[in-house]
């Protein structure tokens, strides 16, 4: 293992709408994308699920939802529209933290998919009480990748990651033991390394190749958000709207794919693990 490393490439927020569910495929199919993460609650979810049988070697996992769209559980109500929200009503007890998400598992499983990998809207799962039922539900429905979302630190031109992003990612890393104690507790695997966190919403091919020219050894995932910026998507509450057509456009280009062939990184998937 001296000196190999791998790279999961993984989009999140697969099933958000039409557009963005396209973007990942076409993601997949024309370029380095292994990998994506399945919204249950999403409006588009079904679109997401159909798309699933023309694209068999996309590995499929969960992005749990605890932050935006509505409950899967009786009687459906909004779920916190903001992280803020989420941690007041964690300290209210007013969220069933592992009944929604189990539910959230079930309609993903019933519409026929067998997850590998399980990360969280928002990384969520780096509070206590989110962790707890995420490592659960791990074990109990036998899903044994969970993301670690601590980035690996980036040097040199790999893009302007504004301050106040720069020490979040490096206040994250307090967490980082409990973190990885809770899932070791639970059989829970991680990757090696992430990244992906500070440069959401502001990568493009240069900062992408950047980005494998100081990959780490051993495996890393890497967090993206491919998509189209059309219709559904302007509409749509998230503040990831053009930037994911420029993440699209990187993970198709032609000089990240020689990226990785001039660096030696080998593309692999939770699922081929």
């Amino acid at each position: 293992m001296t000196g190999r490393r791998q790279l999961i490439v993984n989009a999140d927020d697969f099933g958000f709408t039409p557009d963005v569910n396209d973007g990942i495929v076409d993601a997949h199919a024309q370029g380095i994308l292994t990998a994506t993460t399945l919204m249950a609650n999403g409006p588009a979810f079904d679109h997401a699920v159909g798309l699933t049988a023309r694209y068999p070697n996309l590995d499929v996992g969960c992005h749990l939802v605890l932050v935006g769209g509505r409950s899967l559980l009786p009687p459906h109500s909004d779920l916190p529209r903001t992280v803020s929200e989420l941690v007041s009503a964690l300290a209210a007890g007013r969220l069933r933290v592992y009944e929604e998400l189990s539910a959230q598992i079930r309609k993903i499983l019933e519409a026929g998919l067998r997850p590998s990998h399980l990360d969280t809207h928002k990384h969520t799962h780096l509070a206590p009480p989110v962790l707890a039922a995420v490592a659960r539900i791990s074990r109990e429905f036998a899903i044994p990748w969970v993301r670690r979302p601590f980035d690996f630190p980036l040097t040199g031109m790999c893009g302007t990651v504004p301050h106040l992003k720069r020490l979040t990612s490096r206040s994250l890393g307090v967490l980082r033991r409990r973190f990885h104690r809770v899932l070791s507790e639970h059989g829970c695997r991680t990757t090696d390394h992430f990244a992906g966190f500070q440069i959401t919403g502001r990568f493009r091919i240069s900062e992408l190749v950047c980005l494998i020219r100081q990959l780490p050894e051993g495996l890393t995932e890497l967090m993206c958000h491919p998509g189209y910026c059309r219709d559904a998507l302007l509409r749509a509450s998230t503040r990831l709207k053009q930037c994911r057509e420029e993440e699209l456009a990187a993970l198709i280009s032609p000089e990240v794919k020689q990226a990785l062939i001039d660096g030696g990184v080998e593309l692999t998937s939770y699922r081929r693990l």
